[in-house]
């Protein structure tokens, strides 16, 4: 089992689309994916499926403590990915668990409890809050790694100081093994100057951690949502779910080795 973090504190960079869409392209490869929102709007679990009147349990009560782990996962339509699911109860999380002793540390010790239920999945990916919040700190501590996906505009690398701050806080404090696992560069216009610049810079600055896979602008992935699934279902064959699909290779060649479609050509 491998925990990542989907996280950047800025909103509209594509987390819960790069969340979606890296599962469904782990499950299409043979993985089995535990998603987890964490995110008071719960995008992620509309746009897999998972409806308002279906979220009995949440992730909210399981970091409360007043469900455990195997209680709180929704199996979706789309074979290989479950998925905790999230409501807008969660947005006063930071007021109801401020008193809760190692608060930070609840996601991480629901995950790697004593059950073991969180076991049996290759992958669990965090989609975090557009923000440095507790939620965000909770899947910071409980992550093995860091997934940022960098949107192709102007400032995109400035914004990303406070969350490496952060990410180092949180080394020197509570995750002394948390790295970062890649830098993705989200919906990119190769047309656009300003994109390919935003790409320069980053793959000067950050050197290796930027994936090579670029995600496009593209018209189903902003669709796909609506119909709750992902681009790789709702659209197989567009540049959005082929990207996604690329990008789930050279994440599984980053943590396993190469798959068996790139030994084979």
């Amino acid at each position: 089992m491998k925990i990542i973090a989907i996280a950047n504190q800025k909103g509209g960079v594509a987390k819960t689309t790069t969340t979606i869409n890296l599962a469904a392209g782990l499950a299409e490869l043979g993985k089995s994916v535990l998603v987890i929102d964490i995110d008071p709007q719960g995008n992620a679990s509309t746009g897999l499926g998972i409806a308002q009147r279906d979220r009995q349990r949440t992730v909210y009560d399981l970091l409360l403590r007043e469900s455990l782990l195997d209680e709180v996962l929704s199996p979706t339509p789309t074979p290989g990915i479950t998925v905790i699911p999230s409501t807008t109860e969660l947005s006063s999380s930071d007021v109801h668990l401020y008193s809760v002793n190692k608060r930070s540390f609840l996601l991480r010790d629901s995950l790697r409890g004593a059950d073991g239920a969180g076991a049996r999945f290759d992958y669990i990916l965090v989609d975090c809050p557009p923000s440095l919040n507790l939620l965000t700190v909770n899947a910071l501590v409980a992550a093995d790694s860091v997934l940022i996906p960098l949107q192709s505009e102007f400032f995109a690398l400035e914004g990303l100081s406070q969350l490496m701050l952060t990410i180092r806080e949180i080394r020197q404090s509570a995750n002394p093994a948390l790295r970062v696992e890649g830098v993705l560069l989200t919906m990119h216009d190769q047309r656009n100057n300003l994109a390919q610049q935003v790409e320069a810079d980053a793959r000067e600055t950050l050197g290796e951690l930027v994936y090579k896979t670029v995600i496009p602008r593209n018209v189903r992935l902003s669709e796909a949502p609506s119909f709750a699934m992902p681009v790789l279902q709702y659209e197989s064959e567009s540049k959005g779910a082929l990207a996604y699909r690329a990008l789930a290779r050279e994440f599984l060649e980053q943590n396993e080795g190469p798959t068996r479609e790139a030994r084979h050509g």
